[in-house]
């Protein structure tokens, strides 16, 4: 098995370390920067549960180098994906899977979904269907993330809690490369369930980040503030309710409510989101995948979403002064 991993960061980097050393997964590493070149110079290095080792995979600056793969890992933030899709080509042979490890919902959301909106672009997550061209939908693997890594030196990746890695088809189905990818996983020491509704656990976890992501980038509060009990809960969990009412016209069942949610991400505690962390440092924020997606499949279904419309003006305003986000509004 030949398996890209493309935007090697955090998430990649555990994923990419752990293949590489059960040594039966033929694991390249795209990456830039002083990331890439501590990787070519002392391997990959991840530190998880108490324990530190060393992979040395091939790691490279370009997908010419890499060649076509069996299956091309995309750990990249959801805005940077338009951009990297056309230097992804040479990855690609007739076979090839994207696995699509993004947060939010993705460009091939609509593909092989029954019903009114099958086959629907995406536009705040691919303007101008150029996504759905170019990473047609028929290659997509679906991949819910829930472990927490950091790159916490050039080459060095710190795997925080987590093991899982949920899988599915996005018409469902228990495919064979699904599985292949699957048993791959396992075998490296982690879960990988293949599940055949993919877009209830995809909506289970950006349930939280629509919320819990722009309302700390707004106030600078952690997660354990904004579950908490207040007015910042009130206003998390009229979103949530929200975005609920969206997914459900779009087919989607909760296997958990609003309250087991919010609580779930209470256990967490004094965790700064990832947007908040990418407006501290000056980072594009991925606010149009999380929260500006919301709002277009809200229209799209006619349902208002005022709390969620209001938010999203606001974090884009607070994002776009501070320089980390050049998108519509």
């Amino acid at each position: 098995m030949r398996l890209c991993v493309y935007g090697a960061g955090a998430i990649g980097g555990l994923l990419g370390a752990r293949l590489a050393r059960k040594g039966d997964v033929d694991v390249t590493f795209i990456a830039r920067g002083p990331h890439l070149a501590a990787m070519q110079a002392e391997g990959v290095t991840l530190v998880s549960e108490g324990e530190r080792f060393t992979v040395r995979p091939r790691c490279v600056a370009t997908a010419e180098e890499a060649g076509p793969q069996d299956y091309v890992l995309v750990t990249l933030k959801a805005h940077s994906l338009p951009e990297a899709a056309p230097r992804m080509q040479p990855l690609l042979g007739p076979e090839t899977a994207i696995v699509s490890a993004v947060n939010g919902i993705p460009w091939w959301y609509f593909y092989k979904l029954a019903g009114p909106y099958e086959d629907r672009r995406v536009e705040s997550v691919d303007p101008g269907g150029r996504l759905w061209e170019s990473l047609h939908p028929s290659r997509a693997i679906g991949c819910i993330v829930y472990p927490a890594a950091e790159v916490t030196a050039p080459g060095v990746i710190e795997h925080t809690y987590g093991d899982r890695f949920v899988l599915g088809e996005p018409d469902g189905s228990r495919s064979e490369r699904a599985g292949a990818l699957s048993a791959a996983l396992a075998a490296a020491g982690f879960k990988a369930p293949i599940r055949p509704r993919i877009r209830d656990e995809m909506w289970v976890k950006l349930w939280g980040n629509l919320a819990f992501n722009p309302l700390s980038a707004l106030t600078g509060a952690t997660l354990d503030v904004i579950t908490g009990e207040g007015e910042l809960r009130a206003v998390c969990r009229e979103m949530m309710v929200e975005a609920q009412a969206v997914a459900e016209r779009l087919g989607v069942r909760f296997a958990i409510d609003v309250d087991k949610r919010i609580a779930g991400a209470a256990e967490v505690g004094a965790h700064k989101t990832s947007m908040l962390q990418d407006l501290e440092r000056g980072r594009p924020m991925e606010i149009d995948a999380l929260l500006g997606v919301v709002v277009e499949l809200a229209e799209m279904v006619e349902l208002p979403a005022p709390t969620c419309r209001t938010v999203l003006a606001l974090v884009r305003g607070r994002a776009r002064t501070a320089g980390c986000y050049q998108g519509p509004g």
